[in-house]
C-alpha cells in the first residue's frame, strides 16, 4: 500500500511530461503535413533541396524547352 505513495506522483509527473511534449509538438507545427513526406519519396527530383533561385531557373528552363518542343513541326 505504501508503494502507491510513490507510484501515483510518479505517474502524474510522467503524464504531465507527455501532455507537455504533445502541446510542444503542436505548437512547433510537427503535425501540419502528415501525407507530404510519404508522397515526397515517390518523386525523383528533390525540389526541397534547391534554393528559390535554382527552382526558378529550373522552371524557366523547363518552360522554354516545352515551348521549343511544341514549336517544331511534327516529322
Amino acid at each position: 500500500m505504501t508503494i502507491l505513495y510513490l507510484l501515483i506522483p510518479l505517474s502524474l509527473i510522467l503524464l504531465s511530461l507527455a501532455v507537455w511534449a504533445f502541446f510542444w509538438a503542436v505548437k512547433h507545427d510537427q503535425f501540419d503535413d502528415l501525407e507530404g513526406p510519404a508522397h515526397r519519396v515517390l518523386f525523383d527530383d528533390d525540389e526541397n533541396d534547391l534554393t528559390k533561385e535554382q527552382r526558378a531557373e529550373r522552371k524557366k528552363a523547363t518552360s522554354a524547352q516545352t515551348k521549343s518542343d511544341s514549336s517544331e513541326p511534327p516529322p
